[in-house]
Protein backbone atom coordinates (compact mmCIF):
# COMPACT_ATOMS: atom_id res chain seq x y z
CA UNK A 1 0.00 0.00 0.00
CA UNK A 2 1.79 3.05 -1.31
CA UNK A 3 -0.07 5.45 1.01
CA UNK A 4 1.46 3.74 4.07
CA UNK A 5 5.07 4.00 2.93
CA UNK A 6 7.20 6.17 5.17
CA UNK A 7 5.00 5.78 8.24
CA UNK A 8 6.64 5.12 11.60
CA UNK A 9 5.30 2.32 13.81
CA UNK A 10 5.81 1.00 17.35
CA UNK A 11 4.90 -2.62 18.08
CA UNK A 12 4.20 -3.32 21.77
CA UNK A 13 4.23 -7.10 22.13
CA UNK A 14 5.91 -9.33 24.75
CA UNK A 15 6.33 -12.38 22.49
CA UNK A 16 9.19 -12.28 19.99
CA UNK A 17 7.40 -14.54 17.51
CA UNK A 18 4.33 -12.33 17.39
CA UNK A 19 6.50 -9.21 17.10
CA UNK A 20 8.18 -10.74 14.06
CA UNK A 21 4.83 -11.71 12.56
CA UNK A 22 3.37 -8.22 12.91
CA UNK A 23 6.63 -6.73 11.63
CA UNK A 24 6.36 -8.86 8.49
CA UNK A 25 2.76 -7.81 7.95
CA UNK A 26 3.65 -4.13 8.28
CA UNK A 27 6.63 -4.53 5.94
CA UNK A 28 4.46 -6.19 3.31
CA UNK A 29 2.12 -3.20 3.61
CA UNK A 30 4.97 -0.78 2.95
CA UNK A 31 5.75 0.34 6.51
CA UNK A 32 9.50 0.09 7.04
CA UNK A 33 10.31 2.32 10.05
CA UNK A 34 9.37 -0.02 12.88
CA UNK A 35 10.43 -0.09 16.54
CA UNK A 36 9.59 -2.54 19.32
CA UNK A 37 8.71 -2.63 23.00
CA UNK A 38 8.19 -5.80 25.02
CA UNK A 39 5.91 -4.22 27.62
CA UNK A 40 4.30 -1.07 28.98
CA UNK A 41 7.42 0.19 30.79
CA UNK A 42 9.65 -0.04 27.75
CA UNK A 43 6.91 1.51 25.57
CA UNK A 44 6.55 4.71 27.60
CA UNK A 45 10.12 5.85 26.97
CA UNK A 46 10.06 5.93 23.14
CA UNK A 47 6.55 7.40 23.15
CA UNK A 48 7.72 10.23 25.42
CA UNK A 49 10.56 11.18 23.08
CA UNK A 50 9.21 10.39 19.63
CA UNK A 51 5.94 10.76 17.78
CA UNK A 52 4.80 7.63 15.92
CA UNK A 53 2.20 7.43 13.16
CA UNK A 54 1.04 4.03 14.35
CA UNK A 55 1.08 1.96 17.55
CA UNK A 56 0.14 -1.74 17.45
CA UNK A 57 -0.34 -2.94 21.02
CA UNK A 58 -1.05 -6.40 22.41
CA UNK A 59 -3.76 -6.40 25.08
CA UNK A 60 -2.12 -9.06 27.24
CA UNK A 61 1.33 -7.69 28.07
CA UNK A 62 2.08 -10.30 30.72
CA UNK A 63 3.07 -9.26 34.23
CA UNK A 64 2.34 -5.60 34.86
CA UNK A 65 -0.01 -3.41 32.86
CA UNK A 66 -2.32 -4.67 30.17
CA UNK A 67 -2.76 -2.73 26.95
CA UNK A 68 -5.86 -0.95 28.23
CA UNK A 69 -4.07 0.41 31.29
CA UNK A 70 -1.14 1.52 29.14
CA UNK A 71 -3.48 3.37 26.78
CA UNK A 72 -5.16 5.03 29.75
CA UNK A 73 -1.78 6.32 30.97
CA UNK A 74 -0.89 7.58 27.49
CA UNK A 75 -4.18 9.47 27.12
CA UNK A 76 -4.40 10.79 30.69
CA UNK A 77 -0.82 12.10 30.73
CA UNK A 78 -1.08 13.39 27.13
CA UNK A 79 1.97 11.41 26.00
CA UNK A 80 0.45 10.34 22.70
CA UNK A 81 -1.09 12.98 20.38
CA UNK A 82 -4.48 12.50 18.67
CA UNK A 83 -2.71 12.05 15.33
CA UNK A 84 -1.15 8.75 16.43
CA UNK A 85 -3.21 5.75 15.35
CA UNK A 86 -3.54 3.19 18.17
CA UNK A 87 -4.71 -0.34 17.35
CA UNK A 88 -5.16 -3.04 20.01
CA UNK A 89 -4.46 -6.67 19.20
CA UNK A 90 -5.97 -9.34 21.40
CA UNK A 91 -7.06 -12.95 21.60
CA UNK A 92 -9.36 -11.99 24.48
CA UNK A 93 -12.96 -12.17 23.31
CA UNK A 94 -14.32 -11.18 26.68
CA UNK A 95 -16.60 -8.26 25.94
CA UNK A 96 -15.76 -6.52 29.20
CA UNK A 97 -12.11 -6.12 28.32
CA UNK A 98 -12.74 -5.12 24.71
CA UNK A 99 -15.08 -2.38 25.89
CA UNK A 100 -12.55 -1.22 28.48
CA UNK A 101 -10.00 -0.66 25.77
CA UNK A 102 -12.37 0.78 23.17
CA UNK A 103 -13.64 3.56 25.43
CA UNK A 104 -10.20 5.17 25.61
CA UNK A 105 -10.29 6.38 22.01
CA UNK A 106 -8.21 3.71 20.37
CA UNK A 107 -8.71 3.74 16.63
CA UNK A 108 -9.52 0.05 16.24
CA UNK A 109 -8.93 -3.39 17.68
CA UNK A 110 -8.15 -6.67 15.93
CA UNK A 111 -8.98 -10.10 17.32
CA UNK A 112 -6.51 -12.96 16.87
CA UNK A 113 -6.00 -14.80 14.64
CA UNK A 114 -5.91 -12.23 11.85
CA UNK A 115 -4.40 -11.98 8.39
CA UNK A 116 -2.04 -9.36 7.03
CA UNK A 117 -4.86 -8.19 4.77
CA UNK A 118 -7.18 -7.63 7.75
CA UNK A 119 -4.58 -5.73 9.75
CA UNK A 120 -3.47 -3.54 6.85
CA UNK A 121 -7.05 -2.75 5.90
CA UNK A 122 -7.75 -1.53 9.46
CA UNK A 123 -4.55 0.52 9.46
CA UNK A 124 -5.29 2.05 6.04
CA UNK A 125 -8.76 3.16 7.12
CA UNK A 126 -7.48 4.68 10.35
CA UNK A 127 -4.61 6.50 8.59
CA UNK A 128 -6.97 7.81 5.91
CA UNK A 129 -9.18 9.40 8.56
CA UNK A 130 -6.14 10.69 10.43
CA UNK A 131 -4.82 12.37 7.29
CA UNK A 132 -8.18 14.00 6.63
CA UNK A 133 -8.28 15.49 10.14
CA UNK A 134 -4.59 16.37 10.28
CA UNK A 135 -4.84 19.96 8.95
CA UNK A 136 -7.39 20.75 11.66
CA UNK A 137 -5.19 19.25 14.35
CA UNK A 138 -2.31 21.40 13.16
CA UNK A 139 -4.39 24.56 13.42
CA UNK A 140 -5.43 23.55 16.92
CA UNK A 141 -1.79 22.99 17.86
CA UNK A 142 -1.08 26.47 16.52
CA UNK A 143 -3.76 27.84 18.85
CA UNK A 144 -5.77 29.14 15.91
CA UNK A 145 -9.13 27.70 16.94
CA UNK A 146 -11.28 30.07 14.90
CA UNK A 147 -9.51 29.04 11.68
CA UNK A 148 -9.81 25.41 12.80
CA UNK A 149 -13.59 25.83 13.03
CA UNK A 150 -13.70 27.41 9.57
CA UNK A 151 -11.50 24.58 8.32
CA UNK A 152 -13.98 22.02 9.65
CA UNK A 153 -16.80 23.74 7.73
CA UNK A 154 -14.80 23.60 4.49
CA UNK A 155 -13.74 20.00 5.08
CA UNK A 156 -17.32 18.86 5.76
CA UNK A 157 -18.16 19.81 2.18
CA UNK A 158 -14.89 18.64 0.64
CA UNK A 159 -14.83 15.24 2.38
CA UNK A 160 -18.43 14.22 3.09
CA UNK A 161 -17.49 10.70 4.21
CA UNK A 162 -16.02 12.26 7.36
CA UNK A 163 -18.69 14.91 7.79
CA UNK A 164 -19.74 13.65 11.24
CA UNK A 165 -16.13 13.65 12.47
CA UNK A 166 -15.55 17.23 11.28
CA UNK A 167 -18.83 18.38 12.84
CA UNK A 168 -17.86 16.70 16.09
CA UNK A 169 -14.48 18.41 16.10
CA UNK A 170 -16.13 21.74 15.30
CA UNK A 171 -18.51 21.33 18.24
CA UNK A 172 -15.62 20.48 20.55
CA UNK A 173 -13.77 23.61 19.41
CA UNK A 174 -16.83 25.77 20.15
CA UNK A 175 -16.93 24.17 23.62
CA UNK A 176 -13.27 25.01 24.12
CA UNK A 177 -13.90 28.61 23.13
CA UNK A 178 -16.86 28.85 25.51
CA UNK A 179 -19.30 29.19 22.61
CA UNK A 180 -21.70 26.75 24.21
CA UNK A 181 -24.95 27.51 22.32
CA UNK A 182 -23.07 26.98 19.04
CA UNK A 183 -21.76 23.62 20.27
CA UNK A 184 -25.22 22.62 21.47
CA UNK A 185 -26.71 23.41 18.06
CA UNK A 186 -24.12 21.27 16.21
CA UNK A 187 -24.57 18.28 18.50
CA UNK A 188 -28.36 18.59 18.19
CA UNK A 189 -28.06 18.70 14.39
CA UNK A 190 -25.89 15.59 14.28
CA UNK A 191 -28.18 13.70 16.64
CA UNK A 192 -31.27 14.70 14.63
CA UNK A 193 -29.71 13.30 11.44
CA UNK A 194 -28.17 10.20 12.97
CA UNK A 195 -28.88 8.77 16.41
CA UNK A 196 -25.20 8.71 17.40
CA UNK A 197 -24.47 8.16 21.08
CA UNK A 198 -21.48 10.53 21.17
CA UNK A 199 -23.59 13.34 19.69
CA UNK A 200 -26.12 12.89 22.46
CA UNK A 201 -23.31 12.89 25.01
CA UNK A 202 -21.89 16.07 23.49
CA UNK A 203 -25.31 17.70 23.70
CA UNK A 204 -25.60 16.76 27.37
CA UNK A 205 -22.07 18.02 28.03
CA UNK A 206 -22.90 21.38 26.47
CA UNK A 207 -25.94 21.60 28.76
CA UNK A 208 -23.75 20.81 31.76
CA UNK A 209 -21.31 23.56 30.78
CA UNK A 210 -24.23 25.99 30.62
CA UNK A 211 -25.24 25.01 34.18
CA UNK A 212 -28.41 23.38 32.87
CA UNK A 213 -27.73 20.47 35.17
CA UNK A 214 -31.22 19.03 35.44
CA UNK A 215 -31.57 18.81 31.65
CA UNK A 216 -28.11 17.29 31.37
CA UNK A 217 -28.83 14.68 34.01
CA UNK A 218 -32.11 13.67 32.38
CA UNK A 219 -30.42 13.25 29.00
CA UNK A 220 -27.45 11.34 30.43
CA UNK A 221 -29.67 9.03 32.49
CA UNK A 222 -31.60 8.16 29.36
CA UNK A 223 -28.38 7.62 27.42
CA UNK A 224 -26.85 5.16 29.90
CA UNK A 225 -30.17 3.27 30.04
CA UNK A 226 -30.18 2.83 26.28
CA UNK A 227 -26.41 2.47 25.67
CA UNK A 228 -25.20 0.49 28.66
CA UNK A 229 -21.68 0.04 27.27
CA UNK A 230 -21.12 3.75 26.49
CA UNK A 231 -18.97 4.32 29.54
CA UNK A 232 -18.03 7.96 29.05
CA UNK A 233 -21.71 8.78 29.54
CA UNK A 234 -21.56 7.26 33.03
CA UNK A 235 -18.63 9.53 33.89
CA UNK A 236 -20.54 12.64 32.83
CA UNK A 237 -23.71 11.50 34.56
CA UNK A 238 -21.77 11.01 37.81
CA UNK A 239 -20.12 14.41 37.35
CA UNK A 240 -23.52 16.03 36.83
CA UNK A 241 -25.01 14.29 39.86
CA UNK A 242 -22.04 15.35 41.96
CA UNK A 243 -22.47 18.96 40.82
CA UNK A 244 -26.11 18.77 41.92
CA UNK A 245 -25.08 17.46 45.34
CA UNK A 246 -26.44 13.97 44.61
CA UNK A 247 -23.41 12.05 45.90
CA UNK A 248 -25.07 8.66 46.57
CA UNK A 249 -26.47 8.68 43.03
CA UNK A 250 -23.06 9.66 41.62
CA UNK A 251 -21.48 6.75 43.50
CA UNK A 252 -24.08 4.31 42.17
CA UNK A 253 -23.50 5.55 38.62
CA UNK A 254 -19.73 5.04 38.89
CA UNK A 255 -20.25 1.58 40.42
CA UNK A 256 -22.34 0.55 37.40
CA UNK A 257 -19.60 1.81 35.08
CA UNK A 258 -16.86 -0.03 36.99
CA UNK A 259 -18.82 -3.29 36.74
CA UNK A 260 -18.80 -2.91 32.97
CA UNK A 261 -15.22 -1.63 32.75
CA UNK A 262 -13.16 -2.62 35.82
CA UNK A 263 -9.73 -1.72 34.46
CA UNK A 264 -9.98 2.07 34.08
CA UNK A 265 -7.89 3.52 36.90
CA UNK A 266 -9.09 7.13 36.65
CA UNK A 267 -12.71 6.04 37.07
CA UNK A 268 -11.80 3.74 39.96
CA UNK A 269 -10.04 6.62 41.70
CA UNK A 270 -13.08 8.82 41.18
CA UNK A 271 -15.33 6.13 42.66
CA UNK A 272 -13.05 5.87 45.67
CA UNK A 273 -13.14 9.63 46.22
CA UNK A 274 -16.92 9.82 45.95
CA UNK A 275 -17.35 6.81 48.27
CA UNK A 276 -15.14 8.53 50.85
CA UNK A 277 -17.23 11.68 50.59
CA UNK A 278 -20.47 9.75 51.07
CA UNK A 279 -18.98 7.94 54.07
CA UNK A 280 -19.03 4.50 52.43
CA UNK A 281 -15.73 3.35 53.89
CA UNK A 282 -16.16 -0.29 52.83
CA UNK A 283 -16.51 0.59 49.14
CA UNK A 284 -13.72 3.15 49.28
CA UNK A 285 -11.39 0.64 50.96
CA UNK A 286 -12.09 -2.06 48.39
CA UNK A 287 -11.68 0.37 45.49
CA UNK A 288 -8.34 1.78 46.67
CA UNK A 289 -6.97 -1.72 47.16
CA UNK A 290 -7.86 -2.39 43.52
CA UNK A 291 -6.35 0.91 42.38
CA UNK A 292 -3.00 0.25 44.07
CA UNK A 293 -2.85 -3.31 42.75
CA UNK A 294 -3.72 -2.28 39.20
CA UNK A 295 -1.31 0.68 39.21
CA UNK A 296 1.59 -1.33 40.64
CA UNK A 297 3.40 -1.62 37.33
CA UNK A 298 2.54 1.82 35.95
CA UNK A 299 5.16 4.53 35.56
CA UNK A 300 2.51 6.94 36.82
CA UNK A 301 1.71 5.53 40.24
CA UNK A 302 -0.07 7.94 42.55
CA UNK A 303 1.15 8.36 46.17
CA UNK A 304 -2.24 9.72 47.21
CA UNK A 305 -3.81 6.31 46.59
CA UNK A 306 -1.78 5.03 49.55
CA UNK A 307 -3.01 7.87 51.76
CA UNK A 308 -6.62 7.02 50.98
CA UNK A 309 -6.02 3.32 51.63
CA UNK A 310 -4.39 4.12 54.98
CA UNK A 311 -7.39 6.27 55.85
CA UNK A 312 -9.91 3.52 55.03
CA UNK A 313 -7.81 0.80 56.69
CA UNK A 314 -7.76 2.78 59.94
CA UNK A 315 -11.50 3.47 59.71
CA UNK A 316 -12.16 -0.26 59.25
CA UNK A 317 -9.86 -1.17 62.14
CA UNK A 318 -7.49 -3.11 59.87
CA UNK A 319 -4.40 -1.57 61.43
CA UNK A 320 -2.13 -4.44 60.42
CA UNK A 321 -2.40 -3.23 56.81
CA UNK A 322 -1.19 0.30 57.52
CA UNK A 323 2.58 -0.06 58.17
CA UNK A 324 3.16 -2.10 54.97
CA UNK A 325 1.19 0.47 52.95
CA UNK A 326 3.31 3.32 54.33
CA UNK A 327 6.54 1.39 53.74
CA UNK A 328 5.55 0.66 50.15
CA UNK A 329 4.71 4.34 49.65
CA UNK A 330 8.04 5.56 51.01
CA UNK A 331 10.12 2.97 49.15
CA UNK A 332 8.52 2.48 45.75
CA UNK A 333 7.46 6.11 45.20
CA UNK A 334 10.47 7.84 46.74
CA UNK A 335 11.19 9.85 43.58
CA UNK A 336 7.73 11.44 43.37
CA UNK A 337 7.57 15.04 44.67
CA UNK A 338 4.40 14.60 46.68
CA UNK A 339 5.53 11.39 48.43
CA UNK A 340 7.05 13.07 51.55
CA UNK A 341 3.79 14.95 52.21
CA UNK A 342 1.71 11.81 51.61
CA UNK A 343 3.94 9.67 53.83
CA UNK A 344 3.81 12.27 56.61
CA UNK A 345 0.02 12.52 56.44
CA UNK A 346 -0.46 8.75 56.38
CA UNK A 347 1.92 8.32 59.34
CA UNK A 348 0.18 11.14 61.25
CA UNK A 349 -3.20 9.42 60.84
CA UNK A 350 -1.76 6.21 62.29
CA UNK A 351 -0.15 8.05 65.23
CA UNK A 352 -3.40 9.91 65.91
CA UNK A 353 -5.38 6.67 65.96
CA UNK A 354 -2.86 5.12 68.37
CA UNK A 355 -3.11 8.11 70.71
CA UNK A 356 0.43 9.27 69.92
CA UNK A 357 -0.56 12.92 69.63
CA UNK A 358 2.92 14.42 69.79
CA UNK A 359 4.23 12.26 66.97
CA UNK A 360 1.07 12.97 64.96
CA UNK A 361 1.60 16.73 65.27
CA UNK A 362 5.23 16.41 64.13
CA UNK A 363 4.19 14.51 61.00
CA UNK A 364 1.35 16.94 60.23
CA UNK A 365 3.73 19.89 60.52
CA UNK A 366 6.07 18.13 58.09
CA UNK A 367 3.18 17.57 55.65
CA UNK A 368 2.09 21.22 55.86
CA UNK A 369 5.66 22.35 55.26
CA UNK A 370 5.93 20.09 52.20
CA UNK A 371 2.72 21.61 50.82
CA UNK A 372 4.31 25.06 50.69
CA UNK A 373 6.07 23.83 47.54
CA UNK A 374 4.29 23.11 44.24
CA UNK A 375 4.11 19.33 44.63
CA UNK A 376 0.79 18.76 42.85
CA UNK A 377 -1.15 17.48 45.85
CA UNK A 378 -4.86 17.19 45.04
CA UNK A 379 -7.57 19.15 46.80
CA UNK A 380 -9.01 15.90 48.22
CA UNK A 381 -5.77 15.06 50.01
CA UNK A 382 -5.27 18.65 51.14
CA UNK A 383 -8.76 18.58 52.63
CA UNK A 384 -7.83 15.42 54.54
CA UNK A 385 -4.62 17.11 55.74
CA UNK A 386 -6.51 20.22 56.87
CA UNK A 387 -9.07 18.09 58.70
CA UNK A 388 -6.32 16.24 60.53
CA UNK A 389 -4.66 19.54 61.40
CA UNK A 390 -7.92 20.83 62.90
CA UNK A 391 -8.39 17.60 64.86
CA UNK A 392 -4.87 17.99 66.29
CA UNK A 393 -5.22 21.67 67.16
CA UNK A 394 -3.00 22.94 64.33
CA UNK A 395 -5.26 25.79 63.24
CA UNK A 396 -2.53 27.69 61.39
CA UNK A 397 -1.59 24.59 59.42
CA UNK A 398 -5.23 24.02 58.47
CA UNK A 399 -5.57 27.64 57.36
CA UNK A 400 -2.39 27.50 55.24
CA UNK A 401 -3.45 24.30 53.50
CA UNK A 402 -7.02 25.45 52.91
CA UNK A 403 -5.87 28.82 51.59
CA UNK A 404 -4.13 27.01 48.76
CA UNK A 405 -7.21 24.82 48.19
CA UNK A 406 -9.61 27.78 47.98
CA UNK A 407 -7.17 29.80 45.86
CA UNK A 408 -6.99 26.85 43.48
CA UNK A 409 -10.75 26.17 43.34
CA UNK A 410 -11.97 26.50 39.75
CA UNK A 411 -15.71 26.19 40.55
CA UNK A 412 -18.18 27.27 43.20
CA UNK A 413 -18.76 23.59 44.00
CA UNK A 414 -15.09 23.15 44.87
CA UNK A 415 -15.12 26.35 46.93
CA UNK A 416 -18.24 25.32 48.87
CA UNK A 417 -16.83 21.90 49.62
CA UNK A 418 -13.62 23.42 50.94
CA UNK A 419 -15.42 25.91 53.18
CA UNK A 420 -17.72 23.19 54.55
CA UNK A 421 -14.78 21.70 56.46
CA UNK A 422 -14.47 24.75 58.73
CA UNK A 423 -18.19 25.36 59.06
CA UNK A 424 -18.86 21.78 60.15
CA UNK A 425 -16.14 22.25 62.77
CA UNK A 426 -17.93 25.38 63.99
CA UNK A 427 -15.06 27.62 62.84
CA UNK A 428 -16.76 30.20 60.67
CA UNK A 429 -13.98 32.59 61.67
CA UNK A 430 -11.38 30.38 60.00
CA UNK A 431 -13.57 30.03 56.90
CA UNK A 432 -13.72 33.81 56.53
CA UNK A 433 -10.00 34.10 57.16
CA UNK A 434 -9.19 31.54 54.46
CA UNK A 435 -11.48 33.26 51.95
CA UNK A 436 -9.85 36.61 52.65
CA UNK A 437 -6.28 35.30 52.50
CA UNK A 438 -6.81 33.24 49.36
CA UNK A 439 -8.20 36.24 47.47
CA UNK A 440 -5.35 38.42 48.72
CA UNK A 441 -2.82 35.78 47.66
CA UNK A 442 -4.10 35.70 44.08
CA UNK A 443 -4.37 39.50 43.80
CA UNK A 444 -0.85 39.96 45.17
CA UNK A 445 0.63 37.42 42.75
CA UNK A 446 -1.08 38.90 39.71
CA UNK A 447 -0.18 42.47 40.72
CA UNK A 448 3.46 41.55 41.33
CA UNK A 449 3.70 39.89 37.92
CA UNK A 450 2.13 42.88 36.19
CA UNK A 451 4.50 45.27 37.98
CA UNK A 452 7.57 43.33 36.87
CA UNK A 453 6.36 43.43 33.28
CA UNK A 454 5.67 47.18 33.54
CA UNK A 455 9.26 47.75 34.69
CA UNK A 456 10.59 45.72 31.76
CA UNK A 457 11.55 42.64 33.79
CA UNK A 458 9.75 40.25 31.45
CA UNK A 459 11.69 37.16 32.48
CA UNK A 460 11.03 38.01 36.12
CA UNK A 461 7.30 38.32 35.39
CA UNK A 462 7.31 34.94 33.64
CA UNK A 463 9.20 33.27 36.49
CA UNK A 464 6.80 34.67 39.09
CA UNK A 465 3.60 33.86 37.21
CA UNK A 466 4.86 30.42 36.17
CA UNK A 467 5.50 29.59 39.81
CA UNK A 468 2.05 30.90 40.68
CA UNK A 469 0.44 28.77 37.94
CA UNK A 470 2.31 25.71 39.19
CA UNK A 471 1.04 26.32 42.72
CA UNK A 472 -2.52 27.21 41.64
CA UNK A 473 -3.03 25.34 38.34
CA UNK A 474 -6.83 25.40 38.61
CA UNK A 475 -7.17 29.14 39.25
CA UNK A 476 -8.41 30.76 36.01
CA UNK A 477 -7.15 34.24 36.90
CA UNK A 478 -3.64 33.02 37.69
CA UNK A 479 -3.35 30.83 34.58
CA UNK A 480 -4.69 33.61 32.34
CA UNK A 481 -2.16 36.10 33.69
CA UNK A 482 0.65 33.55 33.38
CA UNK A 483 -0.24 33.29 29.67
CA UNK A 484 -0.17 37.09 29.33
CA UNK A 485 3.24 37.29 31.03
CA UNK A 486 4.76 34.70 28.66
CA UNK A 487 3.24 36.36 25.58
CA UNK A 488 4.54 39.79 26.57
CA UNK A 489 7.99 38.31 27.12
CA UNK A 490 7.97 36.71 23.67
CA UNK A 491 6.70 39.89 22.04
CA UNK A 492 9.31 42.09 23.70
CA UNK A 493 12.42 39.88 23.80
CA UNK A 494 12.08 37.60 20.79
CA UNK A 495 10.99 34.08 20.00
CA UNK A 496 11.91 31.23 22.34
CA UNK A 497 10.74 27.68 21.62
CA UNK A 498 10.26 26.71 25.27
CA UNK A 499 8.32 29.87 26.07
CA UNK A 500 6.23 29.36 22.95
CA UNK A 501 5.20 25.92 24.14
CA UNK A 502 4.55 27.32 27.60
CA UNK A 503 2.26 29.99 26.13
CA UNK A 504 0.26 27.40 24.21
CA UNK A 505 -0.13 25.31 27.35
CA UNK A 506 -1.33 28.24 29.48
CA UNK A 507 -3.78 29.36 26.79
CA UNK A 508 -5.23 25.84 26.57
CA UNK A 509 -5.57 25.64 30.36
CA UNK A 510 -7.17 29.08 30.53
CA UNK A 511 -9.77 27.94 28.00
CA UNK A 512 -10.40 24.73 29.94
CA UNK A 513 -10.83 26.52 33.26
CA UNK A 514 -12.95 29.46 32.08
CA UNK A 515 -14.20 28.83 28.54
CA UNK A 516 -16.68 31.73 28.70
CA UNK A 517 -14.06 34.34 29.60
CA UNK A 518 -14.45 37.05 26.90
CA UNK A 519 -10.74 37.92 27.21
CA UNK A 520 -9.67 34.52 25.85
CA UNK A 521 -9.85 35.90 22.31
CA UNK A 522 -7.18 38.40 23.36
CA UNK A 523 -4.77 35.60 24.23
CA UNK A 524 -5.35 33.81 20.93
CA UNK A 525 -4.91 37.05 19.01
CA UNK A 526 -1.68 37.91 20.85
CA UNK A 527 -0.29 34.44 20.18
CA UNK A 528 -1.14 34.55 16.46
CA UNK A 529 0.42 38.02 16.11
CA UNK A 530 3.62 36.81 17.78
CA UNK A 531 3.85 33.78 15.49
CA UNK A 532 3.39 36.08 12.52
CA UNK A 533 5.90 38.61 13.84
CA UNK A 534 8.64 36.00 14.09
CA UNK A 535 7.58 34.05 10.97
CA UNK A 536 6.75 30.95 13.02
CA UNK A 537 3.36 30.24 11.41
CA UNK A 538 4.70 27.51 9.14
CA UNK A 539 6.36 25.77 12.08
CA UNK A 540 3.32 25.81 14.37
CA UNK A 541 0.48 25.48 11.93
CA UNK A 542 -0.70 25.42 8.32
CA UNK A 543 -2.44 28.10 6.28
CA UNK A 544 -6.21 27.70 6.05
CA UNK A 545 -6.00 27.26 2.27
CA UNK A 546 -4.18 23.96 2.86
CA UNK A 547 -7.49 22.51 3.99
CA UNK A 548 -8.87 22.77 0.48
CA UNK A 549 -6.21 20.43 -0.91
CA UNK A 550 -7.00 17.35 1.20
CA UNK A 551 -7.48 14.14 -0.81
CA UNK A 552 -11.11 13.31 -1.65
CA UNK A 553 -10.76 9.88 -3.21
CA UNK A 554 -13.14 7.32 -1.72
CA UNK A 555 -11.75 3.88 -1.05
CA UNK A 556 -13.54 1.13 -2.95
Amino acid sequence: MQELAGLTALIIEPHAGMRASIHNMLSIGGIGKIEYAAGSGSAIRPLKHKQFDLVICEYDLGEGQDGQQLLEDLRHHKIMPPSTVFIMVTAERNHEKVVSAAELALNDYVLKPFTAETLMDRIARAIDKRNALSPIYQLIEQGNLSDAINGCVLAERAQPRYQAEFMRLRAELHMTLGELPEAEAIYAEIFAKRSIAWARLGLATSLFMQDRLEEAEEMLSSLVSEKRQFLEAYDWLAKTQEARGMLPQAQATLEHAVIRSPHALQRLRKLGNVALETGDIDTAHKVYQQVINKAKFSEFREPEDHVHLVRTSIAKGELQLVPPIIRDLAKSLANVKKTPACRALATAMLHKHNGEDEQAVEELEAAVLACKEAIGLSSDTKLALAQNCLDSGLEQGAVEVMTSVVGNASTNVAMTRAMRLFREAGREDLAKRVTRESKSQVVDLVSAGAEKARLGDYHGAVALMSEAAERLPENPQVVFNAAVAVLKCLDSLGWDVQLGEQARSYIANARRLDPRNPRLSLLASMYRDILKKYAMERVYGVPIKALNTAPQTEKQ
